[in-house]
């Protein structure tokens, strides 16, 4: 079984004492999360986009693997792009909006 995995590209840098540890720009890869991954956490947190609980999560699923500190380090717009990820890999297919034909 493939992994699913969707990308997100940082807007702005993440920084960690001041130093660049990740640049903008940088494409965060993000795989869809198992059960297992998301142990110890409320799934109702995920969906409200809980920061502390998308900072746990991160390590989890993330490519490069973003540490707790360096998650919790992104600029809130990064944070919510990373999120917003996370949810649309949580909603049912039935909660998600059709997609249009081409």
């Amino acid at each position: 079984m493939s992994a699913i995995t969707r990308t997100f590209t940082l807007d702005d840098p993440i920084k960690i004492d001041g130093k660049e540890v990740i640049a903008a720009g940088t494409i965060i890869a993000v795989r869809k999360p198992g059960s297992g991954e998301m142990r110890g956490l409320a799934l109702n947190s995920l969906l409200q986009l809980d920061v502390a609980s998308l900072e746990t999560l991160a390590p989890r699923i993330t490519m490069p693997i973003l540490h707790k500190p360096l998650a919790a380090a992104m600029a809130p717009n990064d944070m919510l792009q990373f999120g917003t990820e996370v949810v649309d890999f949580l909603l049912p297919k039935a909660a998600k909006p059709a997609s249009p034909t081409t």
